[in-house]
C-alpha cells in the first residue's frame, strides 16, 4: 500500500512539473501554424544541412521549451516543410539550450559553473551530430507516423513538370494569379486559415489547435508518467545506486536514471546535485544531457510523431555519443 501511495505521489508529481511546459509547448505549436508564414520561415532557415542543424540547435534560446513541450513545436516545424536537420537539432536541444534551464543549472552548480557550460556544450555537440545524421534523409515521412506524413508538403520530384497545371488535379486561381490545387495539404491550411482573416477568427482557430494537441499528447503525456511512476517505485534505486563508484558503470547508471525518473529539464539539475558526493562528475554530466534528450515520459510524446524505428536511432546515438563524452571527461577529471 505504500508503494502505491508513493507510485500515485510520483505520478501527479510529473503531472504537475510537466503540463505547464507542455501548454507552453502547444501554445507555440499553435502561433508556428496560424501566425508564422512557413515559406518566410523556411525561407531564412539555412540551406547547408551542417549549419540547419546548428541553426535548429540553438533555436531553445528563443523557444524556452522542455522535453514536454518541445515535440509539439518540433511536429509543428516539420509539418510546415522545414528540414529534418533543423527541427531534429530542436527536438533534442531545446530542452537544454535555453535561458530557463541554464539559469536553473547555474543555480543549482554555481561552484561547479564548468558543469554548467559542458553542459551546454555536449549537448548541443550531440544534437548537431544527430541532426546532420539525419539531414542525409531527405524525406522524412517513412520515418514519421502516417498521420504526420500525410500533412507534410509533398516534395516534386526532379522529372516531374515544372508548371503545376500541367499535371492532374483540380485548381483554382488565386488572387496574384497563381494556381491553387485543392487536393494539396498546404493548400488545404490556406483554405481553411487564409492570411486576411481577422485577428480574433485566427486566435480562435490558434485555441482550437491548442485543445485538439493537448488531447492527443496530453493522453500519452499520461500514460508515460504512470509508466515512469510505477518503474521509479518497482526498481529499488540501491541497485542503480551500487554501480555509482565505477567510471563507466556509474556513467551507465545515471543515463539509466535520466531515463527511468524523468526529471523535467528546468529542475533535473537540483536531482542530479543530490548524487554529487557519491556519483563521477561524468556521470552527473550524463544525466544532465541524456535525460533531456530521451526518458520514458517522453518516448509516448515522440512516438506521435515518429515511428518506434526512428526513436530507436536517436535514442542509439544519443547514448552512445553521451556515454563517450562523459567518459572522456571522467577520465580527464581524474
Amino acid at each position: 500500500m505504500e508503494k502505491f501511495s508513493n507510485g500515485l505521489t510520483l505520478f501527479f508529481s510529473l503531472l504537475v512539473e510537466a503540463i505547464p511546459f507542455l501548454l507552453i509547448g502547444v501554445a507555440f505549436s499553435s502561433l508556428l501554424l496560424f501566425f508564422v508564414n512557413e515559406r518566410t520561415l523556411i525561407k531564412f532557415l539555412p540551406k547547408s544541412p551542417l549549419l540547419g542543424a546548428l541553426a535548429g540547435s540553438l533555436m531553445g534560446v528563443f523557444f524556452p521549451v522542455c522535453e514536454c513541450g518541445n515535440v509539439p513545436v518540433a511536429r509543428r516545424l516539420i509539418l510546415q516543410g522545414a528540414p529534418s536537420s533543423v527541427s531534429i537539432g530542436f527536438l533534442l536541444a531545446a530542452p537544454t539550450i535555453n535561458p530557463v534551464v541554464f539559469w536553473a543549472t547555474w543555480v543549482a552548480f554555481r561552484d561547479q559553473p564548468e558543469i554548467v557550460f559542458l553542459r551546454v556544450g555536449f549537448t548541443l555537440l550531440i544534437a548537431v551530430t544527430i541532426a546532420w545524421v539525419f539531414s542525409h534523409q531527405r524525406d522524412m515521412r517513412p520515418l514519421l507516423q502516417p498521420a504526420v506524413a500525410r500533412q507534410m508538403p509533398k516534395l516534386r520530384p526532379p522529372s516531374a513538370p515544372a508548371n503545376p497545371l500541367l499535371r492532374s488535379g483540380t485548381f483554382l486561381m488565386r488572387s496574384d494569379g497563381t494556381p491553387l490545387k485543392l487536393d494539396d495539404p498546404s493548400a488545404q491550411s490556406l483554405i481553411a486559415s487564409p492570411p486576411a482573416q481577422p485577428m480574433v477568427v485566427k486566435l480562435q482557430l490558434a485555441l482550437d489547435n491548442m485543445v485538439q494537441e493537448l488531447k492527443e499528447l496530453g493522453a500519452v503525456l499520461i500514460m508515460g508518467s504512470a509508466i515512469a511512476a510505477f518503474v521509479q517505485v518497482a526498481v529499488p534505486r540501491e541497485w542503480i545506486l551500487a554501480l555509482g563508484q565505477n567510471f563507466v558503470t556509474s556513467i551507465l547508471a545515471m543515463m539509466l536514471l535520466a531515463a527511468v525518473v524523468s526529471i523535467c529539464s528546468t529542475v533535473d539539475s537540483f536531482f542530479a546535485l543530490s548524487f554529487a558526493a557519491t556519483f563521477t562528475t561524468g556521470a552527473q554530466l550524463a544525466f544532465l544531457v541524456f535525460g533531456p534528450m530521451i526518458d520514458l515520459k517522453n518516448i509516448g510524446l515522440l512516438l506521435t510523431v515518429f515511428k518506434p524505428r526512428a526513436i530507436f536511432y536517436i535514442f542509439v546515438l544519443a547514448a552512445q555519443l553521451c556515454f563517450i563524452l562523459t567518459l572522456f571527461m571522467n577520465f580527464y577529471v581524474s
